[in-house]
């Protein structure tokens, strides 16, 4: 169950940060004078981060032809051609997004597709701004067949903080443009791979900030 504007996969949190605000509060109430009762609002702040990084907007996106949207929130950390041996088995356009802990961090698909590959691969937990981590950070790797027969990857990677990812979709679901499949859990880096065959050009630079489900990261023009 989705509550309005919180992402389903922040429920166990949400649940423990509410019951240990609840006895935090309590503890406070009985410990301090009556005069200091707004210290016993304290344990509220947690709550507040937990709500706020949970946090999941409505997004929609252009519904432009030959389009890939972004599939998180974030900055553009890098641009650059890489070979991929798994589901593309090609070389690819690669394009990067970190996402800091204030950014949300549910996961969209770029388009409308079926699921045909999924891969779960575990590893370090580098900074998601190092130039190893997509390498050697622990990784979930969806790979989609856009409803126009075209192969992409979105990889979700771990950071420093992330230490749990989130991947709903299993071969053979079919994914609409936007729609939410997981996330990230506390800071991460999720990129996007598309085939040089489809001849992808970048629709954003380095630096530029985006939101998943809305900004058109690449168009194709193969």
């Amino acid at each position: 169950m989705r509550l309005i504007g919180m992402a389903e996969y922040g429920w166990d949190e949400l649940l423990i940060t509410i019951l240990a605000a609840a006895i935090g509060i309590e503890l406070l109430r009985i410990a301090l004078p009556a005069a200091l009762w707004i210290l016993t609002l304290l344990p509220l702040l947690p709550l507040g981060i937990v709500v706020w990084f949970f946090r999941d907007p409505e997004r929609s996106g252009p519904n432009e032809k030959n389009s890939l949207l972004s599939p998180a929130d974030g900055t553009v950390a890098d641009i650059t051609e890489v070979d991929v041996p798994e589901f593309i088995a090609a070389k690819a356009l690669r394009i990067g997004i970190f996402l800091s802990p204030l950014n949300v961090h549910v996961n969209r698909s770029p388009t409308d597709g079926t699921v045909r590959f999924v891969q779960f691969k575990s590893g370090e937990f580098l900074p998601a701004y190092d130039p190893k981590a997509p390498e050697r950070n622990e990784s979930a790797s969806l790979g989609l067949v856009g409803s126009d027969g075209r192969k992409m990857i979105i990889k979700q990677i771990t950071g420093l903080l992330a230490r749990r990812i989130v991947c709903e979709a299993k071969d053979g679901d079919v994914l609409a443009r936007g729609q939410r499949y997981g996330m990230i859990k506390f800071g991460s880096r999720t990129e996007l791979y598309i085939p040089l065959s489809d001849k992808p050009l970048s629709a954003v630079k380095i630096g530029d900030v985006v939101k998943g489900g809305e900004t058109i990261l690449c168009r194709m023009n193969g």
